[in-house]
């Protein structure tokens, strides 16, 4: 089965879907989209998927142009294309694919997304059983190692101003959990996070950044291994609801950052030369939190 997006080629007589020549290969025909913004004008970099309504298995995907426009060839058949773009809501069309020709361009307007409510202003403690801290780093320069913290505390102040809450977190560094006994004991050791002189890493936020849609960069402070470094967890908000056992009020993010290991002195040259690397120098970290609204305060003792 052949798939592939094909260039578009202008006529001499003009340019856009009219002008538009297509090479098919047999049993195939051709789909394309013009998708626009919701002020009417082309958007590049638009995320399309084309699933097979038959089998619901993804049978191309790929991004628009700097004019908007996406183009595919498929086998005959019935097909759903879903449109995508940060901060807008995705729109998806039903498209017949007949074999041997090239339908005519399908126009997707996209429209602002609904804005999540944000979180009520307060404190959000993090839920524990319901959030977890993952990293993911390389093995030996070959395959990864997943793991985890497993005991952690942390929590969001909320302000009027979103932009001016804050987010600690403190993870307990012996906590740390790959699945390997072994491989857990030496991480912990003076050779990577050295738990016995430096127990915690921690997080403290200093300044929400709104970057558009749902998208938010949470800059703050992370230090372990007794040096603090500045970075950026680009995260994701996902919204407030009212769940669990006793319907709690509830919000959860997914938040993500790159690290790397020799900004923290855990010196993975020095270690690779001594034959002892088992995990490399970059370190992807993803907290995915569900975090409850405090609704009382605890008293504040007096002086």
């Amino acid at each position: 089965m052949v798939l592939g997006l094909l260039r578009r080629r202008r006529s001499k007589s003009g340019s856009g879907a009219a002008g538009l020549t297509i090479p098919l290969p047999p049993g195939a025909g051709a789909i394309g989209c013009e998708v626009v913004d919701p002020m009417g004008q082309p958007m590049g970099g638009a995320d399309v998927t084309v699933t097979a309504l038959d089998t619901h298995r993804v049978a191309t995907r790929g991004i628009t142009d700097p004019f908007g426009h996406f183009m595919a060839t498929l086998p005959s058949g019935s097909y759903s294309m879903m449109v995508a773009a940060e901060g807008l809501s995705p729109a998806r069309e039903t498209v017949e694919v007949v074999s041997g020709t090239s339908q005519p361009t399908l126009r997707v307007g996209l429209q602002p997304a609904r804005q999540l409510e944000l979180p009520s202003p307060g404190t959000w403690l993090f839920d524990p059983p319901h959030t977890a801290i993952r990293f993911i780093a390389k093995h030996v320069g070959m395959a990864h190692v997943h793991g985890r913290f497993t005991r952690f505390d942390g929590g969001i102040q909320v302000a009027q101003n979103m932009g001016d809450s804050r987010v600690s977190v403190r993870i307990d560094a012996s906590s740390i959990n790959t699945g390997n006994n072994t491989r857990d004991n030496h991480l912990r050791s003076a050779d990577f996070l050295d738990v016995e002189r430096y127990p915690y890493i921690d997080f403290a936020s200093t300044r929400f950044v709104y970057r558009g849609g749902s998208k938010w960069t949470l800059q703050g402070t992370l230090s372990m291994h007794g040096i603090s470094r500045s970075v950026g967890l680009d995260t994701t908000y996902l919204g407030m609801v009212n769940g669990g056992y006793e319907q709690e009020l509830r919000c959860a993010a997914l938040a993500k950052a790159e690290l790397h290991r020799e900004d923290f002195t855990l010196n993975w040259r020095s270690m690779l030369a001594r034959g002892i690397a088992v995990v490399g120098p970059t370190i992807q970290l993803e907290l995915d939190v569900q975090a409850m609204y405090r609704t009382h305060d605890t008293p504040t003792p007096p002086e």
